[in-house]
């Protein structure tokens, strides 16, 4: 999809700060972060929400969540904590209609969940 940001970050038309990819996954920084820690984690083939990729293709939505694991750890927050957070929809807050999840850490967060 060419008007999709996510997908021209992918295709490398628009910079991003790379934390982690692989052939089916890539991580980059949020460029508003909420935390010390604020990565996106995205799966390359385009999918609008975590529901249509859960039901378009499964097994990519494991690869997306093992992903998740590997940005934690490089990040470093695997032992202390982290949040994962999925927006789906206009009224959650999803900016971009392509699948992301946020993965925050580097501070401790509570119950707070208005990051």
């Amino acid at each position: 999809m060419t008007d999709c940001l996510f997908c021209r970050i992918v295709a490398g038309e628009v910079p991003s700060a790379k934390v982690y990819e692989t052939d089916d996954v890539l991580a980059f920084r949020d460029i508003t972060p909420k935390a010390p820690v604020h990565v996106l984690v995205i799966p390359k083939a385009h999918h609008i929400d975590v529901p249509a990729l859960a039901a378009d293709d499964p097994a990519l939505a494991a690869t997306l969540l093992a992903a998740v694991t590997e940005v934690a750890a490089v990040e470093g927050v695997t032992e202390t904590g982290y949040r994962l957070i999925f927006n789906v929809g206009r009224d959650s807050g999803q900016l971009v209609p392509h699948v992301h999840v946020h993965v925050l850490g580097g501070k401790p967060m509570g119950h707070d969940l208005s990051t």
